[in-house]
This record gives C-alpha cells, structure tokens and sequence, in this order.
C-alpha cells in the first residue's frame, strides 16, 4: 500500500512537470491540419493519467499537435472493459487505430511513439 502511494505520488509529480514544461506544437497550415484531425478521428489512446510512458506519449501527441482522443483505463469502468476484452489486457499506453474494418491494438509508448511521428511528424510549412 505505501509503495502504491509513493507510486502514484511520483507519477503525479511528473505530471505535473509534464504540464509545465510541454514542448510547443508543430505548425502546420489550415488544410494540413484538418486532415491531421480527420485521420487523428480515428485514434484513440486508453492511458493512465500518472503512468510515466502514458506522459511520455502525451507529450509526443501534444508535440506533433494531435487531438487524440484519451481514454482513462486505470479504474474499473467502459474503457478498462474495453481494453482487456478487445486489445487483450491492460497494459498502457494502448493506441487504438481504425482503419476501415479493421480495428488495431498498438502497445508500447516507443511504438506509439514512432507510429505517430511517421504518420504526422512531416509538414510542408
């Protein structure tokens, strides 16, 4: 139980820093941008707000200016039961891509990471 407090303690202080020292976002020109939404519509992350890999890909989101759609699985609830039933288990991050019918689970915050950077790093400005 103390080890979970320290825990939780410390995954909130780094948020907090997180809020504080967020890198600037990428610039990109009005039409760029609305397809960036468009495609980004189809994403989803289930994360746990405190979990230093869930910070380290926000930031990356935040960076390349997505608005990613986040869902908290850390308590018990829709998007926990979501994520155990259809991604496999609950392990966070999670990135939840649709693409037409087909539906993929991507685990691990260097391949979110690196999926995300690919997909949306580039502009043309």
């Amino acid at each position: 139980m103390l080890l979970k407090a320290l825990r939780n303690g410390l995954g909130y202080t780094i948020a907090g820093i997180d809020r504080l020292t967020r890198p600037k976002p990428i610039q990109r020109s009005a039409e760029e941008q609305r397809n960036v939404d468009e495609a980004v519509s189809r994403l989803s992350l289930y994360q746990f707000y405190a979990c230093p890999f869930c910070i380290k890909t926000r930031r990356a989101i935040h960076r390349l200016n997505l608005p990613m759609t986040y869902r908290d699985a850390q308590s018990p609830g829709r998007w926990r039961d979501e994520l155990q039933r259809e991604g496999g288990e609950v392990k966070v991050p999670c990135l939840r891509i649709e693409e037409g019918d087909k539906v993929t689970w991507m685990y691990e915050s260097s391949d979110i990471i690196q999926y995300l950077e690919d997909r949306f790093g580039k502009t043309s400005s």
